[in-house]
């Protein structure tokens, strides 16, 4: 039963690591692309407002850095419950 547990153990952390990159990229893509747009273009980056750029591009570059942290997370993750291959 041990492994039982930890394996459970495993998928929660997964869960919460999913959980908490998911509503960091909705709170960037719908939250500054869309709900704050109005508010954030009042300032710029490049001479376009923040909320144009966040719609456009912004969104789609924080998708691809959390990607690369989730990666980072689980690679840690499988090291800790000995589910990597070397």
């Amino acid at each position: 039963m041990p492994e039982q547990k930890d394996a459970s153990i495993y998928w929660k952390k997964n869960l919460r690591y999913l959980a908490i990159l998911l509503t960091i990229w909705f709170a960037v893509s719908f939250g500054a692309g869309i709900l704050f747009k109005d508010a954030l273009d009042a300032f710029q980056i490049g001479g376009f407002p923040i909320g144009f750029w966040f719609a456009q591009q912004g969104s789609i570059y924080v998708f691809v850095a959390l990607i690369f942290v989730y990666v980072r997370l689980m690679n840690k993750l499988d090291k800790e419950h000995n589910y990597y291959n070397d």
